[in-house]
């Protein structure tokens, strides 16, 4: 399967609409070529600051605007950063990322801890990766100089839908910090989320987009919306399985060497469920009892789940790891 950056929304919608089964077999079939099947990368998502956000979005309960159960919590210490960091690696873990509710990145006291969290969970020998909101070409290369391996930014929706969710951003904004992340040199991770109200059209236009990025995505999470009660979407019904198997099985077949990340709503999904997404494509997840402030799998019910599916972790840095630590004297 070629690698392109110039696919049409006919040709996406032609993928996406296929019969569900044969569409699974056709994502299975890619993913075996460019990747290995059995391996599944652990990542850890911590909220090193919680709460008290200034932005809309619909789906987040971590708006200041909204009245829901999240309590305000300020910028973690390092040091209380890195005993999770740790913690997390012990688990099997291989990618590490902290997500701050702040609008964008300032450069001040806050910023400067979060370069020194980078520096940190790096030196573990662990994937770093960051969500901060929006993001200057200088605050990527400083994150860049810190050891930042990813950064995430996901587009959310498509293009049309976007302003049904959020108004206190643009779509452009969300673009242009992709393109900083990118001339720095991180990794790029950007997906976005299903069951907001969306239609299967802009499902694809959110592929669309992502796809014909200069350079696809390393990573693409697919989030299963986990309605919050207190947020504008409180009301919305639970995205069925074979859905994300569609945007799951259409992601890795348009980004075939991407990590296509089984994100949030994975609580809500049996192993059966998940196996069905392993199969069509995906081989990412976030392991942990929490995503930011949303509920997610507790780490020994995932340890079973790999048992069984004989899933085995995926190490850090993988086709990059006699590069990564050649370079540090011994």
């Amino acid at each position: 399967m070629e690698i392109r950056n110039n696919w049409t929304r006919e040709e996406i919608s032609e993928i996406y609409n296929m019969p569900v089964m044969e569409l699974m077999y056709k994502a299975a079939t890619v993913h075996r070529e460019h990747n290995d099947p059995s391996e599944v990368q652990v990542c850890t998502l911590l909220s090193v600051k919680t709460g008290g956000c200034p932005e809309d979005c619909a789906y987040c309960p971590q708006a200041a605007r909204y009245h829901t159960d999240v309590k305000v919590h300020k910028l973690m210490e390092v040091d209380e950063v890195m005993t999770a960091a740790n913690n997390a690696k012990e688990s099997g873990s291989t990618r590490f990322c902290m997500g701050a509710a702040w609008r964008e990145v300032r450069d001040n006291k806050d910023f400067d801890k979060v370069l020194e969290m980078v520096k940190g969970v790096n030196g573990l020998g662990m994937e770093v990766c960051c969500t901060l909101g929006m993001l200057s070409e200088e605050q990527a290369e400083k994150l860049k100089d810190a050891g930042l391996y990813a950064y995430n930014h996901n587009l959310d929706t498509s293009e049309e839908h976007y302003e049904e969710i959020i108004s206190t951003r643009t779509y452009d904004d969300r673009l242009d910090t992709l393109d900083n992340v990118r001339k720095a040199k991180i990794s790029v991770c950007s997906g976005g989320i299903i069951g907001m109200g969306e239609s299967h059209n802009d499902r694809i236009g959110m592929l669309h987009t992502l796809v014909n990025l200069p350079e696809h995505p390393e990573s693409v999470p697919v989030n299963a919306l986990v309605p919050v009660e207190g947020t504008p979407l409180e009301e919305q019904p639970r995205v069925s399985v074979w859905e994300m198997v569609r945007m799951i099985a259409t992601a890795r077949i348009l980004m075939p060497k991407a990590m296509v990340r089984l994100s949030a709503g994975r609580v809500r999904m049996n192993i059966e469920e998940q196996a069905l997404c392993f199969m069509a494509g995906a081989n990412s997840i976030f392991a942990g009892d929490k995503l930011l402030t949303t509920p997610n799998p507790e780490v020994n019910e995932d340890q079973e789940m790999f048992q069984t599916l004989n899933l085995r972790p995926r190490k850090a840095f993988k086709g990059e790891a006699s590069v990564k630590f050649e370079q540090i004297p011994g």
